[in-house]
């Protein structure tokens, strides 16, 4: 048996399938060039939020968030036939501004 968090291990296999989605079949261009930075599960496991990193400005994040929640409801239909899970969870995409802070910092 696995030892640890039940929801960070869920977090995990929910965040690599949506990166590997995002890859190869999600074919929105807003969404390219878009660097998954982490997830946070519920406890219950029927609600993930989701980080994302872009490199850009205002109107590049509006676009890259636009593109994100609209490929929610495939994202997350395709994760309920991928993963044997009770629920599938409401996935929210939330923009993380740490790799632009760390820009930032090294200019």
């Amino acid at each position: 048996m696995l030892t640890g968090n039940r929801s960070v291990r869920v977090g995990d296999l929910i965040l690599r399938e949506i990166a590997d989605l995002l890859m190869r079949r999600v074919k929105d261009p807003r969404v390219k060039g878009v660097t998954l930075t982490g997830v946070h599960m519920s406890k219950d496991l029927k609600h993930a939020r989701v980080y994302y990193s872009i490199i850009g400005d205002e109107r590049d994040l509006l676009e890259h968030q636009s593109g994100l929640d609209s490929a929610r409801g495939f994202i997350r239909r395709e994760i309920g036939l991928r993963l044997e899970l009770k629920y599938v969870p409401d996935i929210v995409f939330k923009h993380d501004p740490s790799l632009e802070k760390g820009e930032h910092m090294e200019k």
